[in-house]
């Protein structure tokens, strides 16, 4: 099979889980309403009670300063519910967010995704952009037509990240993982996009995003 086959393979499948996804996402308030909270599996903690190891490791004012660990301030409340419920449902494999989201009921993860997405968004890091990864970067963002699902100002909206002043050696990880098809995600666009993208593009795509406000 060529590596072409075997991507657009894994893209199918990634494709299938992102329906999955997405009608489970649709159906969390029809179901509470159904079935009632009763039926909902008792969390071992309370939402509140998590909400410390949350801040712990992303920061309680919006902005991570835990290597690779994103900042969640400002991202749309709608991509927070899915990733969490993804977590919950070990779609997606990190181990220590499996635990933390174990047991929590739909209408906690709702809750929790609107508590965190009611966070300030990060400040852009500090430092000046470098004028030749920033031309890079844009000519990259431009190429791939980046802003036109992330927003012109990268903020996001709806089920699209925020990446704009996100931290920057977590961009470059997860670009990376994304090139690698190792990172598992509920739409493959994203590996496709960055198939033909070098890891130089991938730095300076990252250094350039950090640093927008």
């Amino acid at each position: 099979m060529s590596p072409g086959a075997d991507r657009r393979g894994r893209g199918r499948a990634d494709r299938n889980i992102w329906c999955c996804v997405n009608v489970a996402a649709a159906l969390i308030s029809a179901a509470a309403a159904l079935v009632g909270a009763a039926v909902l599996p008792a969390s071992a903690q309370s939402l509140e009670e998590r909400l410390p190891a949350c801040f712990a490791c992303h920061g309680e004012n919006g902005r991570s300063e835990t290597s690779e660990v994103p900042s969640l301030g400002g991202q749309p409340e709608y991509y927070l519910t899915i990733q969490l419920y993804m977590f919950r449902e070990k779609l997606r494999v990190v181990e220590i967010m499996n635990d933390v989201m174990k047991g929590l009921s739909d209408d906690e993860l709702k809750k929790l995704a609107a508590t965190l997405a009611k966070l300030p968004p990060p400040q852009p890091q500090d430092s000046a952009p470098d004028p030749a990864k920033a031309e890079q970067a844009q000519g990259v963002v431009a190429q791939n037509r980046c802003n036109f699902c992330h927003g012109r100002n990268f903020a996001g909206d709806q089920n699209v990240p925020r990446v704009a002043a996100q931290r920057e050696d977590y961009l470059v990880k997860t670009l990376r993982e994304y090139k690698a098809n190792t990172r598992r995600g509920y739409d493959a666009s994203m590996a496709d996009v960055l198939y033909t993208v070098s890891d130089e593009q991938i730095a300076a795509l990252a250094h350039f995003l950090a640093r927008q406000p």
